[in-house]
C-alpha cells in the first residue's frame, strides 16, 4: 500500500472538527466506533486494489433502441382518437398531392420553355428571312430606278449634244466604215438627208479610201448611219447604239419612246430641255 492510500484511509477515519456523536445512536463516523466498525465502513466505500481479480470496462449504450425495446415488450398503443387520425391522413395526403403537383409542374414548365424556345426560333427565322426578301425585292427596285433615272438623262443629254453638234455623224460614220473588214466591197454609207451634206465634208477621204458611195435615206434617224456591204452590216443608227448603251445599265428605255412621232432636231433648234 502506497502513502496517498494510507492518507486517504485516515483522512476518511477521521472525524471532522467540532463534529458530535448523536445520543442514543451509533457514532456516525469510523473513528468512533472503534476498529471493526472502521474496517468495515471502509470496506463498504470501496475495494482495495489487492482484492481485486479481473474487472472490464462499460460504456453507455443506445437509450433509444432500449427505450424502443422495452416499449415494443410493453403493453400496445393505445388507437388513436379518429379526428386525430383523420387529421394526419389529411395532412400526409396534403403533403403527396403538394409534392406531386410541384413535379408535375416543373415537368410542365420544361416543356413549356421548350415549345417556346422552338417557336421563337421559328418565327424569328421566318422574319430575318422575310426582311431579307423585301431588302432584296427594294435593292433591285432601286437599281431599276437608278438605271431609268440614268438612261432618261443620258438621252437627253445627248439629244442636247446632237442638236448642238450636228457634225458628230461625220465621226460616227466613220468609225462604221472602219469596222468593215478591209476585205469588203461594194459598200454603202446610209445617212439621214440632212446629214449627208455634214459626211460628204467631213468624210470625204474616208469614204473614198474604202471606195464608199454615201447614200441619202429618209429612214435613218439624224445622228446615226448604217454601213452595208457584201459581207456585212454595220449598224451605226442611234437607235440601235442607244438600245446597246442601256442595255449595259440594266434597261430598256427605247431612244423614240417619249416622242416617237417628233421631228428630228434640226441644227437651229434650241437644246431640248431637262425633264
Amino acid at each position: 500500500m502506497t502513502s496517498s492510500d494510507a492518507r486517504l484511509r485516515a483522512e476518511r477515519r477521521a472525524p471532522p472538527k467540532g463534529a458530535r456523536a448523536p445520543a442514543g445512536g451509533d457514532p456516525p463516523y469510523a473513528a468512533d466506533r472503534g476498529p471493526k466498525a472502521t474496517q468495515r465502513d471502509v470496506y463498504s466505500r470501496f475495494i482495495p486494489r489487492e482484492e481485486l481479480s479481473s474487472f472490464a470496462s462499460w460504456s453507455f449504450g443506445d437509450v433509444s433502441a432500449a427505450s424502443g425495446a422495452s416499449a415494443a415488450r410493453g403493453e400496445p398503443e393505445a388507437p388513436l382518437d379518429p379526428a386525430q387520425q383523420h387529421a394526419q391522413e389529411l395532412r400526409a395526403a396534403r403533403q403527396s398531392g403538394y409534392q406531386d403537383g410541384y413535379r408535375d409542374g416543373l415537368v410542365a414548365l420544361e416543356g413549356f420553355k421548350q415549345s417556346f424556345a422552338s417557336q421563337t426560333t421559328t418565327q424569328v427565322g421566318a422574319l430575318v428571312r422575310s426582311i431579307g426578301e423585301q431588302l432584296d425585292a427594294l435593292q433591285q427596285e432601286m437599281a431599276r430606278a437608278v438605271a431609268a433615272t440614268a438612261a432618261a438623262l443620258a438621252r437627253q443629254v445627248l439629244r442636247s449634244e446632237l442638236a448642238m453638234r450636228p457634225e458628230a455623224v461625220a465621226t460616227v460614220a466613220e468609225q462604221a466604215i472602219d469596222a468593215l473588214l478591209l476585205s469588203a466591197r461594194h459598200i454603202v454609207l446610209r445617212v439621214h438627208p440632212d446629214d449627208h451634206a455634214l459626211v460628204a465634208g467631213h468624210s470625204a477621204d474616208a469614204i473614198a479610201a474604202r471606195g464608199a458611195r454615201l447614200v441619202s435615206d429618209p429612214a435613218i434617224a439624224r445622228g446615226g448611219c448604217r454601213v452595208e456591204s457584201d459581207i456585212g452590216l454595220v449598224d451605226a443608227t442611234i437607235d440601235e447604239r442607244w438600245r446597246r448603251a442601256v442595255s449595259a445599265l440594266g434597261s430598256e428605255l427605247p431612244w423614240q419612246a417619249a416622242d416617237a412621232t417628233a421631228p428630228a432636231p434640226r441644227p437651229d433648234d434650241p437644246p431640248p430641255e431637262l425633264p
